[in-house]
């Protein structure tokens, strides 16, 4: 360690010499992530403020608690407090005459607070992350965005066992209840910017189904071939969002029109349309070159490519995307291919919450299906609040945020929120660059540096929080063009050899 600027002590996070000072933890963590300006409108919204003024564990004390119970996992409730009552009390939150708060009182006090004030925090917080300097964060004027689900292990009550239930049955039940999590994702800088929770029956598609009417045009996202029916098409494209899919084996794709760059256009014609002079119809509309109506079909396009030797057996596979972006010019062959596989990023931030931050094999702490409601929603904050610290030490760098060791500013983060992290009780005017948002032809949204109108909320009835109705501070500089990061290298993931609309059926 050496002295930072401010006297506090540097620590390099990776070997290239990024550097993050522990004031930048504590302070770009928990308080310019999740300020107080946050957190009281969604308690008063969802009718949960504080009936005494006197009391030790008012609503927005209860809501910090609960992150600091996820940052520290292995700690009780009492230790956790004990750990973090220093910062409550530097910033006003906390009477030093005040002892800390048994078990029994934080778990009456998370009651009281409810499960849907951390639901509106984190939606008042998950702001894009990124701006136009991010590596690998781009496709040219795209914001690249994933969607992905996962499993979170409960403590097997009653109360979760019937809100949430188990995997499986009789001798292969599994042994806890489990809550499914599917989320969206910013692939350059792992952030989770919406998420919805629900009982482990409901599958990935029917809570992704409430995901896509809240992208924006702007942004770019990928999918795997799990995700794919028409109907989630249909419904996930009429948000403006541009979209890059990967398709089902047995979908059958009708070449349309073969594109200069070897990719080629087809429709997806809705499963209600069954007749087959209807659907004879449409594609002959579409070969034609006049619109369909997008209640019946779409026209998208269609990169096929082979990865050599995926699985370390000789042989290769064939991925097949599909993509609403059907001008060549958008975006090449090339771009799409690479920028596809942007969408393991997802699989690395679940990987950070579940691994790292939560910790493996662990299970949540809740014992009641409503507080785990209020965890996961807490927890997924805190992994928001370490994704904003990363990227911008990677961009002060000029280093892609996989580059910065997640585990490593984990550590520093619990270092350092003891007795020195903020929980502010207003906002002290710091806060994550607001995001960027690129000029682009394709993309019809906002130049200014401000974030479309509406905001991906749900739960309690309020106007949207956090970073997109936040006070007027300076904006950082945009560049005119963000850095795409999308070009394929033998660096990537995979080597990839692009392929002509080879043999696939012409099918309707």
């Amino acid at each position: 360690m050496w002295p930072g600027r401010g006297g506090g002590a540097l620590i390099p996070v990776v070997d290239s010499g990024v550097v993050v000072s522990p004031d930048q933890v504590s302070l770009g963590v928990l308080v310019a992530a999740v300020p107080r300006d946050v957190i009281d409108p969604a308690v008063a919204a969802c009718g949960v403020a504080a009936k005494r003024s006197d009391g030790k564990l008012p609503p927005h004390v209860v809501a910090y608690l609960t992150m600091a119970m996820c940052l520290f996992p292995d700690d009780d409730y009492e230790e956790v407090a004990t750990k973090v009552t220093g910062s409550l009390s530097r910033f006003g939150c906390w009477n030093a005459s005040w002892t800390v708060p048994t078990a029994s009182g934080i778990t009456q006090a998370r009651k009281r607070l409810g499960h849907q004030v951390m639901s509106e925090v984190f939606e008042g917080v998950a702001a894009p992350v990124a701006t136009s300097d991010t590596r690998g964060a781009w496709l040219r004027g795209w914001r690249l965005l994933a969607i992905d689900g996962f499993e979170v292990d409960l403590p097997d009550t009653p109360g979760n066992a019937t809100e949430f239930g188990y995997a499986g049955s009789g001798e292969h039940r599994s042994a806890f209840p489990k809550a499914r999590v599917v989320a969206l994702a910013e692939c350059g800088t792992h952030a989770f910017l919406a998420a919805e929770v629900g009982a482990y029956a409901v599958g990935e598609k029917t809570l992704a189904q409430r995901l896509y009417p809240r992208l924006r045009p702007e942004e770019l996202l990928t999918a795997d071939r799990g995700f794919y029916s028409w109907e989630a098409w249909d419904l996930a494209a009429r948000s403006r969002a541009a979209l890059l899919w990967r398709a089902p084996t047995q979908l059958g794709l009708p070449v349309v029109q073969v594109l200069g760059d070897g990719t080629y256009l087809t429709v997806l014609i809705s499963p209600k349309v069954r007749g087959a002079g209807r659907r004879r119809q449409i594609l002959a509309a579409a070969e034609a070159g006049q619109a369909i109506h997008p209640d019946e079909a779409h026209l998208v396009r269609v990169v096929e490519y082979d990865v050599p030797d995926r699985e370390g057996n000789g042989t290769g596979e064939l991925i097949v995307l599909l993509s609403s972006i059907t001008d060549p010019a958008d975006a090449a062959a090339e771009e799409l291919a690479a920028a596809y596989h942007e969408r393991w990023e997802e699989e690395t931030a679940n990987d950070q919450l579940k691994t790292h931050l939560r910790g493996p094999g662990r299970v949540l702490r809740s014992r009641l299906p409503e507080l785990v409601h209020q965890e996961i929603w807490a927890w997924l904050s805190v992994h928001y609040a370490l994704s904003v610290l990363i990227a911008r030490a990677a961009e002060a760098a000029d280093l892609d945020p996989d580059r910065i060791g997640y585990s490593r500013v984990l550590r520093i983060a619990r270092r350092t929120a003891t007795g020195t992290a903020g929980f502010p009780p207003l906002r002290t005017g710091l806060r994550p660059s607001p995001p960027s948002w690129p000029t682009s032809p394709a993309n019809p949204c906002h130049h200014d540096g401000t974030a479309p109108a509406h905001a991906r909320s749900n739960g309690c009835a309020t106007t949207p929080t956090g970073p997109r109705n936040a006070p007027n501070l300076p904006a950082p500089a945009t560049p005119a063009h963000p850095r795409s990061g999308c070009t394929p290298s033998p660096q990537q993931h995979d080597q990839i050899t692009l392929r002509g609309i080879g043999s696939r059926p012409n099918a309707m």
